[in-house]
């Protein structure tokens, strides 16, 4: 996008320089196009992330209740036996009956709870041993179920960095085809990028330092990490992603959100594109992109690899065209 006026500047040179200025731009079509792809397996791999931590937290949670389960069996266990003992003592005719007819021990539990000898404290062991092992029952296979959407996530997980990798060679071949281009344009951006924050600070200070929008005090949080490079699955001032960066800004006041542009798109309430508040966030590219509204009808956001954290308008035709909405918190 930025290439075009970069190009068309000098698009009459000479043929030679004409060809290669047109080579150089279906080159940037095509990272874009990369680019495009890579957020929406990128912000894949963050919600595949997400997913896989809950059910490591979940089987932290049931191994530990397992764990305690089986000693509070165990421990049950241990007393009944004393009592069937006791029982078994005594030499009453019913209570042979029981123990030498049971097949099991849940045989002996359903036997010996018809049997009326057991005080109640031994009426309340004999339900704990049956509901901690259905407690152990129902944790163990849980565990199995968790355990193999575990191993299905790591694969996809795996499957999802092998993707971004080789996407992210063939974006790295493609720019090195045309790197003299893409370093004029680098120095270009840089020049743009200090006079869009310049004006967004003098906006910030004209606001009173504060600009409107219940969470509008986030855009000067997100202006401190302006020049910070993208880094995928980045979510802190050495390298953001999209939504790590969305996340980190608002972690800053006291809100949390997922690491992933769509669960994002579902907070919050939606908001018009006229209506825009600083502090808002704007969507693109069916949810594979996420920035920060700032005011001016620009944003801040983390673009993709090779990029830096930055300011774009929302005028801009890739982000115009690829608009989905905005949510306010």
């Amino acid at each position: 996008m930025a290439a075009a006026s970069f190009f068309a500047a000098g698009a009459s040179a000479s043929p030679t320089v004409g060809s290669k200025q047109a080579e150089a731009k279906q080159v940037l079509a095509d990272i874009q196009a990369i680019d495009a792809n890579l957020e929406h397996v990128i912000e894949s791999y963050n919600a595949a992330q997400i997913k896989l931590n809950s059910i490591e937290a979940e089987l932290r949670v049931n191994e530990n209740r397992l764990t305690v389960a089986k000693a509070n069996l165990k421990q049950a266990e241990a007393f009944i036996a004393d009592r069937l003992v006791t029982l078994y003592t005594s030499g009453e005719e019913s209570t042979l009956e029981v123990l030498l007819g049971s097949s099991s021990l849940d045989d002996l539990l359903d036997r010996v709870d018809t049997v009326n000898r057991l005080s109640e404290q031994d009426t309340r062991i004999v339900n704990e041993v049956k509901s901690f092992k259905a407690e152990i029952k129902e944790r163990e296979a849980r565990l199995t179920l968790a355990r193999s959407e575990q191993t299905r996530i790591v694969g996809d997980l795996a499957s999802k960095r092998d993707q971004i990798k080789t996407q992210l060679a063939e974006r790295q071949q493609l720019l090195s085809s045309i790197k003299d281009q893409i370093a004029k344009m680098q120095a270009a951006e840089r020049q743009r990028q200090q006079q869009l924050a310049s004006q967004a600070e003098t906006r910030i200070s004209d606001s009173g330092g504060n600009p409107t929008g219940h969470y509008g005090g986030v855009v000067g949080i997100a202006m401190q990490y302006l020049g910070v490079p993208y880094v995928w699955g980045g979510a802190s001032p050495s390298g953001f992603d999209c939504s790590g960066l969305t996340m980190y800004v608002y972690a800053q006041v006291g809100v949390s959100l997922p690491h992933n542009a769509a669960m994002q798109y579902s907070y919050g309430s939606p908001v018009a594109k006229e209506s825009l508040q600083p502090g808002d966030l704007v969507f693109f590219n069916g949810l594979g992109h996420v920035g920060l509204y700032i005011g001016g009808g620009q944003f801040i956001h983390a673009p993709h690899t090779g990029d830096v954290v930055k300011i774009s308008s929302l005028s801009e035709s890739w982000y115009a065209s690829t608009y989905v909405g905005a949510r306010r918190l």
